[in-house]
């Protein structure tokens, strides 16, 4: 059995998915509108990316900048087409005001996802009570993943936060895998790895040109070997501090 720690990159197109999958990632994130902070891309941009790799991919269920789960009926309809046009794996998640989980919202959304795999995204870093937030979705079919910095502000506010909630895995509301991403970088991977966090999310960290470029096969490569060999970590090109 395989022990190879998960690396996730985020996809605008086919072309950064091509380079994602040269440079070692196993799944890629599909977003698009990178100034809104990542929203859902068109079917059709998720049916281009299939067709040209084959790993796992997971698309963003988000309509607006911000947290809230906004048009609730469009976005079923999103969801819905998005599962017409083959997709199997989603990332969503929806705050209230008062920065409690919009649970209402989520389980429509995975009401329509119909047991599809999902991650609960960075929301989780803006929640009041995060404990709460996890023990609220506890038993909500297909949520297996929670991406995190530990905090909103990133992995360096956050580190203290991620290596508690990692002791804590098997707990009621913690049976989830701990994705760390925002703020990440590669002197972060092996304290991480030791405390047996076991995925890892890059955005930014992929394309050294910015978000204005494409993926860099090599940037991905920097985190696989990182990943695969902490114990001879590279030496971090300039574009390794992430905050996606």
């Amino acid at each position: 059995m395989s022990t190879r720690a998960v690396l996730e990159v985020i996809a605008l197109d086919a072309e950064d998915a091509v380079a994602a999958q040269a440079g070692g990632a196993d799944r890629l994130e599909l977003v698009t509108d990178m100034a809104a902070d990542g929203l859902t891309p068109p079917p059709g941009t998720f049916a281009a990316i299939r067709a040209a790799v084959d790993l796992d991919l997971r698309v963003m269920l988000r309509l607006a900048d911000g947290f809230a789960a906004g048009d609730v009926d469009r976005l079923l309809d999103v969801a819905g087409e998005l599962r017409t046009a083959g997709a199997d794996q989603f990332v969503l998640g929806f705050l209230d005001a008062a920065g409690g989980v919009d649970l209402r919202a989520v389980e429509r959304v995975a009401e329509v996802l119909a047991g599809c795999r999902w991650t609960f995204h960075r929301a989780i870093d803006r929640a009041a009570d995060r404990d709460a937030l996890r023990k609220e979705l506890a038993d909500l079919p297909g949520l297996d993943t929670y991406l995190t910095a530990g905090a909103a502000e990133g992995v360096d506010e956050g580190l203290p936060t991620l290596l508690a909630e990692a002791r804590r895995r098997g707990e009621p509301g913690y049976e989830q895998t701990l994705l760390v991403g925002g703020g990440l970088r590669l002197d972060h991977v092996p304290d991480l790895l030791a405390a047996g966090i076991d995925a890892f999310h890059i955005g930014g960290a992929a394309r050294p040109g910015g978000w204005t470029g494409p993926v860099s096969e090599a940037a991905v490569r920097e985190w696989r070997h990182a990943l695969d060999r902490p114990d001879r970590p590279p030496v971090a090109p300039p574009w390794v501090a992430d905050p996606h």
